[in-house]
C-alpha cells in the first residue's frame, strides 16, 4: 500500500530514517511538504532558505514532491486519504511547537498511524539522562554521558530509495513561493555537503584555535543546514577523527543536542527564564530603553565590535558565535534590557535561527539558564576586540566609517558593568 513521507526539518534524501521506513513496505511513496500558515512568523531569510531547499529537493526527486498549504492536521489526513496511505512517516520533532502539531495530526489521522523515526540530532532529546532518569542541567556531565551513549551510523537512503508517486495525480498542490530575499550562502542538501567538505578539507584541523576569531574563515557555517536538516549531524560526525579541531567541533554538536534536550525537558524555557529566580531581575523599559534597543539593532552603539556584529547580522542573516555572545552580553548587561528582546530579534534575522540553541544561548549569557555564565561575567567589547580581532579586520569590514562619522559610545561600559553587578547581586 502507498505511504506518505512528510518532510519538515529534514530537507534531504541522504541519511533519512523516515524515508527508509516509508519505503520498506515496497509500496509507492508520496513525498510532501506542508506550508503551514504559521510559518508567516518565521524570519524572511529562514523562509528563503526553506523555499530554496524545497526547490532543490523537488528537483532531486524529478518533480515528485507535493507542496501544499494549510494546517497540517487538515492537509496531512487529506493527502493520506487521497492516496489511500497505510501510514505517514516523519522525522521526530522534539520542540514544543512540533510536539503539539504532531499530536494534532496524529489525532486527525484516526486509524492511519503517524510513524516518527530519527531526529535532527546525533542523540535525540530524552535519551541521555542521569542514572536516576532525571535530565542533566549542566553540560559537562551531559557531554560525558552523551559520548558514552554514542549514535547510529548514517542511514543508507537516497533518491532511489523509493518508488515515488507523481504529485500531479494528487489534488492540493501549490507552487513553492519565490521569497525574494537574497541569501549569503546557497541552501539545500547539495550546498550543505559542499560546504561540509570545504570545511573539513580547509579549516577543521585548526578549528579549535580559529573558531573564536571572527576575522578568519575558521568556522563551518553549517548551522543553517543543520537547522533545516539539509544534512544530518551523523553524516558530519563520520568525518570527525580524534584531532583537536575535530573534537572541538564534536563538542559543539553536543551543545546543540544539549540545548535541544533542555528545551524538551523544560519547554517553558523557550521564553521564560530557566532559572526562575531571575524573574525578579531589574530590567529597563520605557522610551530610553527602546531607543537603546534600536541603536543596538542598527549597529550604532559606539562600540565597534558590537556594531560590526549587528551589521553583519542585518546584512547577511549570520553572526559569528563569539560575536553573538558579545552583543548579547552588551544588550543584557550594558543596556540592562530583557534577553527576550535580543532573542526575538535574532530569530527574526538569523538564517540559522533555532529555538533551542538561540534561546538557551541567550540565557547562558544572561546568567539565567543552565550552565549559565556567572552573573559577574560581563564581556568588555574593547578587550574582546583586542583578543579576537587584533588587527581590526572584522570591524573594518562592517564599519567602513570607523574613522569618520562613527558615533560615540551610548553608555559607559565600566559604569554599566557596575550597575549590572548591583542588579545581579540583589538576586543572591
Amino acid at each position: 500500500m502507498p505511504t506518505l513521507l512528510w518532510f519538515r526539518r529534514d530537507l534531504r534524501l541522504a541519511d533519512l530514517p523516515a524515508l527508509h521506513d516509508a519505503a520498506r513496505t515496497d509500496g509507492e511513496v508520496l513525498a510532501c511538504y506542508v506550508l503551514d500558515p504559521r510559518l508567516a512568523k518565521t524570519g524572511a531569510r529562514r523562509l528563503q532558505y526553506l523555499y530554496d531547499a524545497l526547490r532543490e529537493l523537488r528537483a532531486r526527486l524529478d518533480g515528485r514532491l507535493l507542496v501544499t498549504r494549510g494546517r497540517p492536521e487538515k492537509r496531512i489526513p487529506a493527502l493520506a486519504k487521497a492516496i489511500g496511505a497505510s501510514s505517514v512517516h516523519v522525522s521526530e520533532d522534539y520542540a514544543p511547537f512540533g510536539r503539539r502539531r504532531d499530536e494534532a495530526v496524529r489525532q486527525a489521522l484516526g486509524d492511519v498511524p503517524l510513524h516518527a523515526s530519527g531526529s535532527p540530532y546525533l542523540v535525540s532529546p530524552g535519551r541521555v539522562t542521569k542514572p536516576d532518569g532525571s535530565p542533566y542541567k549542566v553540560f559537562t556531565p551531559f557531554y560525558e554521558a552523551w559520548r558514552s551513549h554514542g549514535w547510529r551510523a548514517p542511514a543508507a537512503t537516497g533518491p532511489q530509495s523509493a518508488r515515488w508517486i507523481d504529485p500531479a495525480d494528487v489534488p492540493g498542490g501549490v507552487d513553492i513561493p519565490g521569497g525574494g530575499t537574497e541569501l549569503e550562502l546557497p541552501a539545500g542538501e547539495r550546498a550543505a555537503r559542499r560546504q561540509w567538505r570545504r570545511f573539513v578539507e580547509r579549516s577543521l584541523e585548526n578549528y579549535a584555535e580559529d573558531r573564536d576569531r571572527p576575522d578568519r574563515d575558521g568556522t563551518s557555517r553549517m548551522s543553517a543546514h543543520l537547522k533545516f536538516g539539509a544534512i544530518h549531524p551523523r553524516t558530519m560526525a563520520v568525518d570527525l577523527g580524534r584531532g583537536k579541531g575535530a573534537q572541538a567541533y564534536l563538542r559543539e554538536l553536543a551543545f546543540r543536542d544539549f540545548y535541544a534536550a533542555v528545551l524538551y525537558h523544560w519547554p517553558d524555557s523557550a521564553w521564560w527564564n530557566w532559572n526562575r529566580a531571575f524573574d525578579a531581575i531589574e530590567v529597563d523599559d520605557g522610551p530610553a530603553a527602546r531607543d537603546a534597543f534600536e541603536a543596538w539593532k542598527a549597529g550604532r552603539t559606539g562600540f565597534p565590535l558590537v556594531d560590526a556584529g549587528m551589521r553583519q547580522l542585518a546584512a547577511t542573516g549570520f553572526m559569528h558565535n563569539r560575536i553573538r555572545m558579545i552583543v548579547a552580553s552588551f544588550l543584557v548587561k550594558d543596556l540592562h534590557l530583557p534577553w527576550q528582546w535580543g532573542a526575538r530579534w535574532f530569530l527574526e534575522q538569523l538564517v540559522d535561527g533555532d529555538m533551542a540553541s538561540n534561546q538557551h544561548g541567550w540565557q547562558w549569557t544572561a546568567g539565567c539558564g543552565t550552565d549559565a555564565a556567572p552573573y559577574f561575567r560581563v564581556f568588555n567589547p574593547t578587550t574582546q576586540a583586542r583578543k579576537f580581532d587584533p588587527d581590526g579586520a572584522y570591524v573594518r569590514r562592517w564599519i567602513p566609517e570607523l574613522d569618520t562619522d562613527y558615533p560615540e559610545p551610548i553608555v559607559d561600559h565600566a559604569h554599566e558593568r557596575a550597575e549590572a553587578l548591583r542588579r545581579y547581586g540583589r538576586l543572591r
